[in-house]
């Protein structure tokens, strides 16, 4: 099926044309929370890694973003580079953690009975050879054929004139979550000519939450100290405030450990006033390139979260000068995606359509120049050519007698020295001759064929006879720290079984000490016969909270009652019960926790519908054991079943003070059938 995938720096969206128009999978919406259902939220795959304290190997999209305490972002905006990410005890490289977010997307779309075997994959105009190269490695390692390296600003032109079929003069202004690129490009009959594009690689919502950020601790009046637990839902809060904010006039949020504080949008839009400022650059340099006016251009698409921002729309109209494309017509967050479906669709021919790939730079070797004795790169492909092409050039070895030339392959803007961090050495080929030959022997034509789905093939014939002296497709970049597809795939295994993220004092081992290898109830029991307690978790882990005030129960706060019930009662066993809807009030990072202790036996829980929830089974096995019951609950609807809850000791009350849970002996409150009839 022919398959789009938008792989961008905060989030990526995979699209598909089904034969009649463009469908855009929602691959992970089941692990979207109710507080980020935000529109087209659903159609999100975020692109980040996380490591979670209850799970092996590294998370994924929703998961990963919502369920992990250490978050590993922006693994795309890396790639320029083969930087390290710590991963644990061990650091990657981030082109093994992008091929894991490829194939977490691919595994998923199985999931939903499709397949992403090949795809169309964009990238933004202004990325880098090395990390074009680096995001075809990640995709092809996670088994996806990449078809075609598709510019993000032509992906989503294709998109909207897809429906809207006229000719004219297109800017399209991409702005998410970490790069801005603004490209203008010539869209006539079906063919796009992309003419300036302009951009920054490191400007985006990721700058933006920061600044929001600092506003908010600077608000709050000092800068909390945070746990790794606190600081990744801090960020979460900051992300949320920053989205709200373009559709409401103020927010309220709470800093953890800290106050209760309201932003405006009139504050957050000043503390981001020259980041906005910045992102109109690339349009004044696009616009300078081509020497044109802001008239000139027919069409103007916002394309990226960061740019539905309200002060940025209204800065981007004020300087064209005129109303940007309605974001119904152009989905601002599915436009790419759907736009590298449908050029996966022509390129399959299952859609009528011309669309032409261009090299965005220029493909070359390195010679050296006679007068300076300095390398300089030598054009052979020129850049923007529609591809695929095939351009070749003469050289003569520097020597005679050379029985084999290094052919350094390059890809780079001419105009740049060749050490320009721009420029990209790709690899390094070896021509080798029959025979060592004098230098008027020894000249051959290097010929460059670069289809349209990226491949480069480089071969080296002899001017004089004709004979192929190198012949290879480059599949392996050696140079700028790229790795192999093998060495890609290797540590793409290990990731997967990397050993749970070691949490913080602040979150373990109080808070979840289920995490520890707890034994169960009944290998405690067989090692200590001593007393035995029966917990009412829910009870316990309210603890005077209040739903109606906004109070939530709290995990952390039950399991540290456990420990400390075990420390003051040694050798005791203890069985933990709570009630089936506890779980729907926890925060995302609890809920996984109780779910884990569920699966591991420390807690139990009830089933849905269970007559008097957990604490019936509480009492009922209390009854069944001798246990003593901990709750500060009355039980007063079980206390005529089982009349033993009034004897002493039979009852635990527990409190905590001053970092100190205590446990005390207590009779529940008598029931009475006033209790009952209200009078």
């Amino acid at each position: 099926m022919a398959t789009g995938i938008d792989f961008g720096t905060t989030n990526s969206v995979v699209a598909q044309w089904n034969g009649m128009d463009v469908e855009v999978l929602t691959l992970d919406a089941d692990h979207l929370d109710s507080d980020w259902f935000y529109p087209s939220f659903e159609n999100l795959f975020p692109s980040i890694a996380g490591q979670s304290a209850l799970r092996s190997g590294l998370l994924y999209g929703w998961e990963a973003k919502l369920r992990s305490e250490n978050v590993i972002e922006a693994c795309k905006r890396m790639l320029k580079s083969e930087g390290g990410v710590q991963v644990g005890s061990r650091r990657f490289p981030a082109t093994s953690v992008a091929a894991g977010v490829f194939s977490s997307m691919r595994e998923r779309a199985r999931n939903q009975l499709t397949e992403i075997d090949s795809a169309v994959i964009t990238v933004p105009a202004n990325a880098k050879g090395g990390a074009r190269y680096r995001t075809r490695a990640a995709a092809t390692t996670a088994g996806i054929q990449v078809r075609a390296l598709l510019n993000e600003p032509t992906s989503a032109a294709l998109a909207y004139t897809h429906h809207i079929q006229q000719n004219g003069t297109i800017m399209v202004f991409d702005w998410g979550g970490g790069t801005i690129d603004v490209t203008v490009l010539e869209h006539v009959d079906g063919f796009f000519h992309e003419k300036a594009s302009r951009g920054f690689t490191e400007l985006g919502g990721l700058e933006i939450d920061a600044r929001l950020r600092d506003l908010i601790i600077r608000k709050n009046g000092k800068k909390p100290e945070l746990s790794a637990a606190e600081a990744r839902r801090f960020a979460l809060a900051v992300e949320r405030t920053k989205i709200r904010l373009s559709s409401e006039d103020s927010v309220f949020l709470d800093v953890p450990n800290g106050k209760h504080i309201q932003v405006t949008r009139d504050e957050f839009e000043d503390v981001i006033g020259d980041l906005v400022e910045r992102s109109l650059q690339p349009v004044r340099m696009c616009l300078n390139d081509l020497g044109i006016d802001p008239i000139d251009v027919d069409d103007i698409l916002m394309i990226g979260g960061t740019s539905q921002m309200p002060c940025v729309r209204r800065a981007v109209e004020r300087l064209m000068d005129d109303e940007t494309v309605n974001p119904r017509l152009c989905e601002p967050m599915t436009a790419v995606a759907r736009g590298a479906a449908l050029a996966a669709a022509i390129f399959d021919r299952e859609i009528d359509g011309v669309l032409k790939v261009a090299s965005m730079y220029a493909l070359g070797t390195s010679t050296v120049d006679p007068r300076t004795e300095k390398k300089v790169f030598s054009t052979i492909i020129p850049e923007r050519s529609p591809l695929p092409v095939i351009r070749e050039k003469s050289y003569t070895p520097m020597d005679d007698f050379r029985p084999h030339l290094s052919i350094p392959v390059w890809e780079a803007d001419p105009a740049k020295p060749l050490d320009d961090e721009e420029n990209f050495q790709l690899t390094t080929l070896r021509l080798k001759y029959p025979q060592p030959l004098p230098r008027k022997d020894a000249e051959f034509l290097l010929k460059y064929t670069y289809t349209d789905d990226g491949l480069l093939k480089v071969k080296a014939t002899l001017a004089k006879t004709g004979e192929v002296v190198l012949d290879q497709e480059v599949e392996e970049f050696t140079h700028g720290g790229s790795l192999s597809p093998e060495e890609i795939k290797t540590q793409l295994r290990e990731l997967s079984l990397t050993p749970p993220l070691r949490m913080s004092p602040a979150v373990t081992p109080a808070s979840f000490p289920q995490l520890r290898a707890v034994p169960t109830t009944a290998t405690v029991e067989a090692e200590t016969p001593g007393r035995r307690f029966v917990v009412d978790g829910s009870n316990i882990a309210w603890l005077g909270g209040d739903a109606r005030l906004g109070d939530v129960p709290s995990l952390a706060r039950l399991l540290e009652a456990v420990d400390a019930l075990k420390a003051q009662f040694p050798g005791s066993a203890v069985s933990v019960f709570v009630d089936a809807a506890m779980a729907h009030r926890l925060t995302v990072l609890e809920r996984d926790a109780l779910y884990e202790a569920i699966r591991q036996g420390s807690i139990t829980q009830t089933p849905a519908g269970t007559h008097g929830k957990a604490d019936r089974l509480v009492t009922m096995l209390a009854d069944k054991t001798d246990a003593t019951v901990v709750t500060n609950d009355s039980y007063k609807e079980l206390q005529a079943e089982f009349p033993w809850l009034l004897d002493n000791g039979r009852v635990l009350g527990a409190t905590y003070s001053s970092g100190v849970w205590l446990f005390f002996p207590r009779t529940p409150i008598r029931f009475r059938q006033t209790d009952v009839n209200g009078l």
